[in-house]
């Protein structure tokens, strides 16, 4: 299979030719791409070195699969084109997410919804992955009225440049900015910008994208993203108030037999998921499990998983091991 990675010299492009390999993909020609200032340039692959392409040389390449992680913007313009030329693009950025013509998938929750007619489809939010993978099974179970999510996300959510201003000035040294204030040593409630209801567009996409993955435009959520100075690694505080009521051991068990989760809770032993044990890993972790002593009927969980892995790469990837499982391409 042809495969295009399009982004493939930043840090979620780097991942997804790392899970291709781990996975081992049925890759038969590999198409790196990236910016004009990358052309040239050479990434190496199953021990191989492989050229990276320009945008439109690699277009006309017609890839199988195309996996973009290079920013809305890019995906908006070349998106598009790809799929012209005859490729399944997989989109890692926010550009398509909420494009009632497009799916967004997560493949162990929603990948049933895919058809060969699907050229587009979205890759969602890091933070959204790995919360709905832990909420979509007590969903079908206890059905949720609401949500009240607070996420403490890693610098490499921002990319590259955000992990080379947490160590730049981790080690005192000037460098490109890429948030609005310090990062090391510093908590930062903001994760992209702000919108007119005062909600910021990271803060928002949970909103939004757990709806849709969810297929329920009913469930009620909020969200509050921050930025904490940790690698790799995101984590998150979720409050779920059912329609039915449950036991503690039920969640617990349920969770605990849900592919691609880990439950991790242990509270007299200290045992709960943590960013330095979920990095590398492709599961979404959950502990601290217990019931909301506040109000009936409610859940607290503590949520963690590797955002460049299931929140980004991994995830891409499963949704081409989906289409080419279902001959959908």
């Amino acid at each position: 299979m042809k495969v295009a990675v399009v982004g493939a010299t930043g840090l979620v492009g780097g991942m997804i030719l790392k899970v291709l390999e781990e996975r081992n993909f049925p890759v038969t020609a590999l198409i790196p791409v990236a910016s004009e200032r990358s052309v040239g340039k050479e990434i190496v692959f199953q021990n191989t070195k492989f050229k990276v392409h320009g945008m439109a040389e690699a277009m006309n390449m017609r890839a199988d699969i195309a996996l973009f992680s290079a920013g809305g913007n890019t995906s908006l313009e070349w998106a598009p084109k790809f799929a012209e030329a005859g490729a399944t693009v997989i989109d890692n950025s926010s550009a398509w997410r909420m494009d009632p013509q497009k799916k967004l998938v997560v493949p162990e929750i929603n990948g049933d919804a895919l058809t060969a007619a699907d050229k587009i489809i979205a890759n969602p939010n890091c933070s959204t992955i790995q919360m709905v993978m832990v909420l979509h099974p007590l969903h079908k179970k206890f059905r949720i009225k609401r949500i009240v999510v607070s996420t403490y996300q890693a610098v490499s959510g921002a990319g590259k440049k955000g992990v080379d201003q947490m160590m730049n000035e981790r080690k005192g040294v000037d460098g490109g900015k890429v948030y609005p204030h310090p990062i090391d040593l510093n908590v930062i409630p903001q994760v992209d910008v702000f919108l007119d209801n005062d909600y910021t567009k990271e803060e928002m996409k949970m909103v939004n994208e757990t709806r849709k993955i969810l297929r329920d435009d009913s469930l009620r959520i909020t969200a509050t993203c921050v930025r904490v100075p940790v690698l790799t690694g995101h984590s998150e505080s979720v409050n779920v108030e059912f329609e039915n009521d449950f036991s503690v051991d039920d969640v617990k068990n349920i969770l605990s037999s849900t592919p691609g989760v880990k439950v991790v809770d242990d509270a007299k032993k200290g045992l709960y998921p943590l960013p330095i044990h979920a990095a590398g890993s492709d599961d979404s972790f959950v502990g601290r499990i217990r019931r909301d002593e506040s109000h009936p009927r409610s859940l607290n969980m503590w949520i963690v998983s590797d955002n460049l892995r299931k929140g980004a790469a991994t995830n891409a990837v499963q949704i081409a091991e989906y289409l080419a499982g279902k001959k959908l391409i």
